[in-house]
């Protein structure tokens, strides 16, 4: 086996870090056939399944997941240093791979990248951005992009951003309309249009805080969508209430389009942290994204 092995599992680790066979072939350059032919090389040299496939779906088995976990992170490293002998004496080369929430991308994507991109050139980037909570070691990224509050504990985990509230708004029209919430629990007789989660499939609840009490608050409305515009949209037009990350209002708060209700109810999150397995430091991408990041976001105070 040995070396024999390796141009199968690195076939297997963009499959399993993309989740479908056509996706990794287009990838590699090959054809969808060729990449079904080498994982099942692989699978009948390791003597395990290490994915179950579907007609619309491919999934990690046990094994398949142990092995990414255990040689994902040493095949990418070994490529990043066949990258690294053959860059110029100081020069940076290799790949970064980040899993970023939408919500994040205009305050620590956007302002980082153009920077970044000019000081190393040579430094693949690639940013999914998704609003799942991913495995990163799994799935193949370098770090990812959350709040503190959503993100595994045996994670290292560097702040981007100072913290910021999340908070309940309205048009003015329909307030005049329908009245103005006074209390956590008026939330219930309103209009509110929320997102479902991910992982659950349950319609989120509205977090609320007031100093040490919590409220999660059950909404409904007659629209669902994780379309963080639309909701703003049909707030904007009077057809409702929603809850939003406040940075990103600023405008709307400003001209009067929108405004705040139960202000003294909005929880202030830590802000955004980008965090990665404790392993990943010694990815030099990695490591000069941070230094990047935080010489232009946190120096805005």
């Amino acid at each position: 086996m040995k070396t024999a092995v390796l141009p199968h599992l690195q076939v297997f680790l963009d499959v399993a870090r993309l989740r479908s066979f056509s996706a990794a072939a287009r990838e590699l350059g090959v054809s969808t056939a060729a990449v079904s032919h080498s994982v099942r090389q692989l699978e009948g040299q390791l003597r395990v399944v290490l994915l179950t496939r579907t007609t619309r779906s491919v999934a990690l088995t046990e094994a398949g997941r142990r092995l990414v976990e255990g040689a994902g992170p040493g095949l990418g490293q070994a490529f990043e240093a066949l990258k690294e002998v053959s860059a110029q004496p100081g020069e940076a080369v290799g790949q970064l791979r980040l899993t970023v929430p939408g919500v994040a991308v205009p305050y620590v994507i956007t302002p980082v990248l153009p920077t970044f991109r000019a000081r190393h050139p040579r430094v693949e980037v690639e940013v999914v951005v998704e609003n799942r909570f991913v495995d990163i070691v799994a799935e193949g990224y370098d770090a990812g992009v959350r709040l503190s509050e959503a993100i595994e504990r045996d994670m290292v985990q560097v702040r981007l951003s100072n913290a910021f509230r999340f908070v309940v708004v309205g048009a003015p029209g329909y307030l005049e309309r329908h009245g103005t919430p006074e209390r956590p629990e008026d939330l219930l007789r309103h209009e509110c249009f929320t997102i479902r989660v991910p992982t659950t499939g349950a319609l989120f609840a509205w977090e609320l805080e007031r100093g040490r009490k919590n409220w999660r608050v059950p909404v409904r409305g007659s629209i669902v969508t994780n379309d963080s515009a639309l909701r703003l949209s049909l707030v904007e037009q009077g057809l409702g209430l929603t809850y939003a990350f406040e940075p990103a209002l600023e405008d709307q708060l400003r001209t009067g389009r929108l405004v705040r209700v139960l202000e003294a109810y909005a929880p202030t999150v830590p802000g955004f942290f980008i965090y990665f397995p404790s392993r990943a430091q010694r990815s030099g991408p990695l490591r000069l994204f941070l230094e990047t990041a935080k010489e232009l976001l946190m120096q805005k105070g």
